[in-house]
C-alpha cells in the first residue's frame, strides 16, 4: 500500500479545469487548452507522498527548472509558454506556476546516467549492466561511468514503482527512429548540464527528463521531441558535491536524502515496508531538507535565493 498519505482537494480557479493531482504537481487546462503546471510544496518519499511539506520547494523546483530550461534551448525545445499567472489563481501560486503546451506525452521517463548508483548500482551487482547495457567490471557505488548512458524506465502511477527496461523494448513501443531522438536528446541535455554542474563544483550522477510531441504533429516518426514537466532539479536529478564525492559509498546529495534517512531510522518509528503511511516529519529534518534544496538552486545558478 502506498500514495497519498492525504490526497490534497484541488484549487478552484475560474475558468480553469482541474486534470490531475501528482505527487509534487497540479495540472489544470485554461480555455485557451494550454496547460496550467503548479508546483506543490508536497514531498514523497518510498512510493508515499508525506504529511508534512517543504517550504518553498515548489518555487525552488520551477525556477530551477526555467534557469535549465533557458541554457538548454539551443538543443532540445521546451513546452513552457509563460510564467504569467492566471486570472483568479491565490497569490501563494506566484512563482511556482507555469503556462505550458499541451503535448501528448511519450509514456517513458527518459533517465540519463553518467555514475553508478540507484537501481543501476543494484542491476549492475546482479549482471554487470544497467537496463542490458554492458559495464566493465569493478564499479562500485558512486563510480563515473566510461561515458554517460541511456538508460530509460516506464512511468508509474503514483504509489508505484517507475521500471527500469531496455532501449529495445522503448524502441518496440514507440519506433526505432523516435526512441533514437529521444536517447539523443537525452544525452545531449545531460551531457551539457553535466558540464555546467560541473564548474559550479557539483556532480550531476543522473537524471530523468520527460518528452512530448506537439498536439499538431500528425506522426511521431517525424516529430522532433518537446522537453517537458521539470529539468534537473532535486527532484529529477541526483546532486553530489564534488568536493565530497568518494566512490565506495553512499554520496552526500542536495535533495531528500534527510527525509528518507528519518524515515528508515528508529526516530520515526516507522516500517517502510508496512501498511501503515509515514509519519509527520519533524522540523529539523523540514528546515535542512529545505536548506538543500535552496543550496542546490544557489550554487547552480549563482543567484541567492530571497
Amino acid at each position: 500500500m502506498s500514495g497519498f498519505v492525504e490526497k490534497p482537494e484541488p484549487v478552484e480557479v475560474p475558468g480553469l479545469q482541474h486534470l490531475h493531482t501528482g505527487k509534487v504537481r497540479d495540472l489544470y487546462r485554461n480555455e485557451a487548452g494550454d496547460l496550467i503546471m503548479v508546483a506543490s510544496d508536497r514531498m514523497s518519499a518510498y512510493d508515499w507522498v508525506l504529511p508534512t511539506e517543504i517550504p518553498d520547494k515548489g518555487k525552488v523546483l520551477t525556477q530551477l527548472s526555467l534557469w535549465w530550461f533557458d541554457l538548454l534551448a539551443d538543443l532540445v525545445p521546451n513546452h513552457v509558454l509563460s510564467t504569467e499567472l492566471p486570472t483568479g489563481a491565490p497569490a501563494d501560486w506566484e512563482g511556482r506556476t507555469l503556462v505550458c503546451r499541451s503535448l501528448r506525452m511519450v509514456p517513458v521517463e527518459c533517465v540519463a546516467r553518467g555514475y553508478l548508483t540507484g537501481s543501476g548500482l543494484v542491476e549492475y551487482q546482479e549482471s554487470r549492466t544497467v537496463c542490458g547495457l554492458a559495464l566493465p567490471e569493478g564499479l562500485t557505488d558512486g563510480s563515473e561511468l566510461p561515458a554517460p548512458i541511456f538508460t530509460p524506465a516506464t512511468k508509474a502511477e503514483v504509489g508505484e514503482h517507475d521500471e527500469n527496461v531496455a532501449y529495445e523494448e522503448v524502441a518496440h513501443r514507440i519506433g526505432a527512429e523516435p526512441a533514437a531522438k529521444l536517447r539523443q536528446a537525452t544525452l545531449a541535455v545531460y551531457s551539457r548540464a553535466r558540464d555546467i554542474a560541473r564548474e559550479r563544483g557539483i556532480i550531476l550522477a543522473d537524471t530523468k527528463f520527460e518528452f512530448g510531441y506537439a498536439e499538431a504533429t500528425a506522426g511521431v516518426e517525424s516529430a522532433e521531441p518537446i522537453l517537458a514537466d521539470e529539468v534537473l532539479t532535486p527532484d529529477s536529478s541526483r546532486f553530489w558535491p564534488a568536493d565530497e564525492w568518494q566512490p565506495g559509498r553512499r554520496q552526500p546529495s542536495f535533495d531528500k536524502q534527510f527525509v528518507r534517512d528519518w524515515l528508515t531510522s528508529p526516530a520515526s518509528g516507522w516500517d517502510r515496508h508496512g501498511e501503515q503511511p509515514p509519519p509527520p516529519l519533524p522540523d529539523e529534518v523540514v528546515e535542512r531538507t529545505r536548506a538543500k534544496y535552496v543550496e542546490a538552486y544557489e550554487r547552480l545558478t549563482g543567484i541567492p535565493w530571497s
